[in-house]
């Protein structure tokens, strides 16, 4: 999974997530070069939830629905 910029460039690419003992542990390299490690815990994963409102969750089901955006 890659996030990118509104210009497209490649930002972060994620390429492994696995369990942790302190929650997720997600592999990937920021901006296609620098290897990074980041932990997501409980207490964030929560935190992440104040960002579901209803645009949101309506954008993000269109998404996996959509195709290929051009």
């Amino acid at each position: 999974m890659k996030f990118l910029t509104p210009e497209k460039a490649e930002l972060i690419e994620i390429t492994k997530v696995e369990p942790h003992e302190s929650g997720l542990a997600i592999h990937g390299k920021i901006m296609g070069t620098m290897p990074m490690k980041a932990i997501l815990t409980g207490d964030q994963l929560r935190a992440g939830f104040k960002f579901a409102r209803p645009a949101i969750v309506w954008t993000l089901l269109k998404m996996l629905v959509r195709g290929k955006a051009a």
